[in-house]
């Protein structure tokens, strides 16, 4: 079956992300979210970005608007029956994620593939809430998607051979490279490499050992990496570091996941990063 219509559950960052990457890759989008003026303004956003593009010459003239017209924001979750493949891009909630397989097991076609983006939670549990286990698996982007060029595919206690192959030409389609997370582990491969340092980053900071902005320099000069771990933190949120790594914590039963006191420290405080400007950094001030 050929992949021409994609629906994208959730108009956040990346859902709208995503959307962005599929409807270039010339793939109709149904965007849903639970209320139309965030999905408006989340095409919005994917307009603006696209427009800079144009001005900057990565895109043809025109071509803003070609990718907009594929995209159809909705607030009904009816919309998703004609799709060809979803991708739940929504809040990271097992209970919430597992309900809303559910309901669109019950609306979509049951030759749909159902993806999540989730970035550690259980694709096997996600599955067993739909009547076609063997078509759901992760498919997790990165932040920002369409910049960032690795898609995890991962597989869950039941996900065919045929559906992890079907996500991977769609994921190539959108001009991405893959990677096959072979078993349905938490975290994956990157989050669980990237949660082990954001930990490591913390308790030597709680140790006197070095600084934020020390580790961070030493981490861009010394591994090259664009980012040192506590700006990342920053970036993404803290609060999502803490509810990762409590993930961890309770799926593994291993003390190396228990978050560092100061990183409960910055979530009392409410100090949520996300690009606001608070967490690490402001928490020094």
């Amino acid at each position: 079956m050929t992949i021409e219509k994609i629906g994208v559950l959730g108009s956040g960052a990346m859902g709208s992300g995503i959307a962005q990457v599929a409807a270039a890759a010339g793939i109709q989008v149904v965007l849903k979210d639970v209320d139309l003026s965030v999905v408006e303004k989340a095409r919005g956003r994917i307009g603006a970005f696209l427009q800079k593009s144009e001005e900057k010459g990565r895109l043809a003239a025109g071509e803003r608007d070609r990718i907009l017209a594929r995209i159809q924001p909705t607030d009904r979750l009816e919309d998703m029956a004609g799709v060809d493949m979803v991708i739940e891009a929504i809040i990271e909630d097992l209970a919430e994620k597992q309900k809303a397989f559910a309901a669109l097991s019950r609306l979509t076609r049951p030759d749909v593939i159902l993806a999540s983006n989730t970035s550690s939670m259980s694709i096997t549990l996600l599955a067993r809430a739909t009547d076609r286990p063997e078509l759901v698996a992760g498919m997790h982007f990165f932040n920002p998607p369409p910049l960032m060029r690795l898609v995890e595919v991962i597989r869950g206690f039941y996900t065919s051979d045929a559906c992890v192959a079907r996500i991977k030409e769609v994921a190539q389609a959108m001009g991405k490279s893959c990677v096959e997370v072979k078993k349905d582990s938490p975290g994956f491969v990157v989050n669980r490499i990237l949660l082990a340092q954001f930990a490591e980053a913390i308790r030597l900071v709680e140790e006197g050992v070095a600084t934020p902005e020390d580790i961070d320099q030493a981490v861009r000069l010394g591994l090259n990496y664009p980012m040192g771990p506590f700006e990342l933190q920053d970036f993404t949120g803290v609060d999502i570091c803490y509810y990762v790594m409590e993930y961890f914590l309770r799926e593994f039963q291993e003390t190396r996941w228990n978050p560092p006191q100061s990183l409960k420290a910055l979530i009392r405080a409410g100090r949520l990063g996300r690009k606001t400007g608070a967490g690490w950094y402001d928490h020094q001030k």
